[in-house]
Order: structure tokens, then sequence, then C-alpha cells
């Protein structure tokens, strides 16, 4: 096919027109703000269609927050959110049975890659070694 780009990612198929940007992809479920004052939102990642696991950072603070939403409240089941910092072993987590969503964890990362994901109900997502050296929200 000339003049067409096909991409293959993660089980979809884009096509794209010459000259045509895809659009980021639709997250799953909006960031709910539970990180608190400060954080902004740098990175994300969709769970499937059952969620959305945001990654945030406060500049004032060094840290890092991440938390994992779904698409919709409903019976609590299992889900996880974790970040990393890839320097060391130091991580932060949360497991358990939620309606609506894990965490918020911490973690200070100032200056440094962070590893990061989440689970909901069986389906999971994950980056490693991205947001490097993020000192600004």
């Amino acid at each position: 096919m000339a003049g067409v780009a096909v991409t293959l990612a993660a089980g979809s198929v884009m096509v794209m027109a010459p000259g045509v940007a895809a659009a980021p992809p639709t997250p799953a479920a909006a960031y709910n703000k539970a990180c608190g004052t400060g954080y902004k939102v740098v990175n994300q990642i969709n769970i499937g269609k059952a969620g959305t696991t945001y990654l945030t950072y406060n500049s004032a603070t060094g840290k890092n927050c991440a938390v994992t939403i779904r698409s919709a409240p409903g019976p609590a089941v299992h889900m996880y959110v974790w970040v990393q910092r890839d320097d060391t072993r130091d991580y932060a987590d949360d497991d358990g049975y939620y309606r609506s969503y894990a965490g918020p964890v911490y973690l200070d990362a100032r200056g440094y890659c962070v590893s990061w994901g989440g689970v909901i109900a069986g389906e999971s997502a994950g980056r490693s070694g991205t947001n490097c050296g993020r000192i600004s929200g």
C-alpha cells in the first residue's frame, strides 16, 4: 500500500492516511485527582477497557504518585497499582479489592526514571524506565 502506514501494536491495527496524525488513545477512566494538590498527570496507560493507571508528579516535593482507576465503579474487584524508582528497589504499591480505584501510592523519584503500572480484575498494563529526570510538572 503506497502512502498508507499500518501499525500493529498490542493486538490493534491502526491505519493512517498520509499527513494525518494519530490521536492519543482515549483514557478508559478519567483522572480523579486522588494524588492531591500539586500533582500533575505526566503519563498514563489504559488497562484494556477496564480503566487507566495514571502517573503524576509534584515538582515541589519531587514525588511521583500513581493511581489505578476503573472505567465504571462496581462491585469490588482485585486491583493493584505500583511505582518503582529504577535505580533502586524502592517502590510503593497498593493491592486489594476496590470498587473504583487503587492507590494513590507515592515515591520520591526526583531526577530518576520510574517503572509503574496497574491491574484491574486480571487485566494489567505497565511501563518501564519512563519519565526520566522529570523535575517539572
